[in-house]
This record gives C-alpha cells, structure tokens and sequence, in this order.
C-alpha cells in the first residue's frame, strides 16, 4: 500500500490527466472554448512562480515537506520565482524568516507587493502616507514622506485606528491617490484566519467615493513584472498558491497555469469560486511540485 501522501499526490495527477482529458474532448465537441483553447497553445513550461505565506510557511512553520520538495523543483530545467502580498515585514525579514525555516531561496528570487508599491510611488514622484507595518518601512527607505500627498494601504493592524484611518480618508478627499498594496480578503495565522487590509481598503473606498491603484496579486501587471527578467512568457509559466482569486485566478487571467494547494487560507470549495477554475487543486506545495516535475516538463 502507498503512503498516505503519496497516495494524495497519485490522486492529483489523476485529477490533472481527467481535467485534460474532458477539456479534450469538450473541444473537439464544441470547437473549442476559450480555456481549452488556452491548453492547446500553451509553450513549453519554463517559469514557476510560487507563492509564501500559506503555500510554503504559516507564520514560522513550514508546510509539510515544502523545504525537500523545492529541491526536487530546483532540479528540473524551469526558472523560480517567490511572488507574494506579505506587507507585514520588508523583503530582508521574509528571507531571514525562510532561511530559519531552511529554504533555500535567494532575496533576488522573491518579488513582493511591497517593491511593486514603491515602484509606482517613484513613478508617479508622491509622498505618501504609509498605513504599512513598521517592519515594512525599510523597503519604502529614501521615499519622501514629508507633507504627504498619497495614501498607501497595506496590512498594518497596529495602525488600523480611528485617527490614522481618518487622516487617510482626508487626504484621499483632497485628492490624494489611494494605493492598495493588495486587497487581500484575509490570511492565515497559526490561530486561524485573520483580516486582510482588502476591508480597510474598500471601506476607504466607500467613504471617499473613488477606486484604488491595486498593485499586488491579483493584478496582472503584478505577475508580468514578476516575469520580468525571466525571457518566459506568461503561456510559459505556471502559479502555485493557496489563494483562489488573488493567487490562481490572477496568475490565470495573466496567461499562466493556476495550481491550488489546500494549504494556508485555503476553504472548501474555493476551486469554485473562479471561472475557468484552476488548472489543478492538490492537497499541498509537495504534490503540486511532484505534479510539474511528471506531467508538465
């Protein structure tokens, strides 16, 4: 008898070769829709972007055989990249928390929603309000925050109170842009799930009557500037992530593959919730990687 993780991994590929097998038949039925479309003039896979928090670690735990199964995906011939919308620690503490956690991950690897906030704030030249976590302040370091003309919203419950939302919903009513570094619904904590800054975010919106800048997942610009660098296009690449929406429907409306592990924040039937739904849903980051290196390269 198989292991029982072996077993659910066995079961992931059998899904993986249904799922195709249907989308197969379906378009030769109805000449194809626009998903099966979309697997027919896929390339040659190349890019694997992979999410952190609740796909390879919750808090200071990680998953399961996260650490062993990354080395078995830094040994197929694809290019890896660590997307995230952590906005409670800069980019140096995440990989500080991740060597802790004995991943091998390099700072160059990871592209976080924080480097995609400060990339439009040097762009658009403002000062802003940074309702950030302290420990994310260092990867705002050298940006004008002296009378400030802009919001930027990320998670930062510390900061989450009346007077601080208050000056916000000020400065966004004289005409301030409102930045959301992510919208994010809510996270993983050992715990349970907690609040993301995506209510915070909407209820500015609400009050002041205006629209957001998103930059984080699951905005496609996100996953583009992910790729940059990589000579992959998006039909090259594939997501991993245990956010439906922001993780895999984004990575998806991008061009890329979307796998779902049922890790992190993941909840029952969250695979419904999109439309095409993901590629593939599997049990965790291990089995989505055994899936890769056996039926995708």
């Amino acid at each position: 008898m198989l292991p029982w993780s072996m077993t659910v991994c066995r079961l992931c590929f059998e899904q993986a070769t249904l799922y195709m097998s249907i989308s197969q038949t379906v378009a030769q039925l109805k000449g194809g829709s626009r998903a099966n479309s979309r697997m027919a003039s896929r390339r040659a896979l190349k890019a694997v972007l992979v999410d952190l928090s609740g796909t390879l670690h919750i808090e200071d735990s990680a998953v399961p055989g996260a650490q062993e199964a990354l080395k078995r995906l830094r040994s197929a011939p694809v290019t890896i990249r660590f997307v995230t919308n952590t906005t409670k620690e800069c980019k140096r503490d995440l990989l500080e928390r991740l060597k802790k956690l004995e991943f091998d991950i390099k700072e160059d690897e990871i592209f976080t929603s924080l480097t995609a906030a400060r990339n439009l704030l040097e762009q658009k030249q403002v000062r802003p309000l940074l309702l950030v976590e302290d420990n994310a302040l260092h990867d705002f370091k050298g940006i004008d925050t002296n009378e400030p003309n802009a919001v930027v919203i990320g998670l930062a419950p510390d900061h989450f109170n009346y007077k601080t939302m208050n000056k916000a919903f000020q400065l966004i009513l004289d005409g301030a842009p409102l930045v959301a570094v992510h919208k994010a619904r809510y996270y993983k904590k050992k715990e349970g799930l907690a609040l993301g800054p995506g209510p915070f975010v909407t209820g500015l919106e609400y009050a002041t009557d205006t629209k957001a800048i998103v930059v984080g997942k699951p905005e496609r610009t996100f996953f583009l500037e992910a790729l940059r660098g990589t000579n992959c296009a998006p039909e090259e690449a594939v997501m991993i992530g245990d956010d439906c929406r922001d993780d895999v429907g984004g990575a998806q409306n991008a061009g890329m593959l979307g796998i779902l592990v049922k890790t992190g924040k993941y909840r029952e039937a969250d695979e419904g919730k999109i439309n095409p739904p993901p590629y593939l849903t599997c049990e965790s980051f291990p089995c989505a990687v055994d899936h890769i290196l056996q039926q995708l390269l």
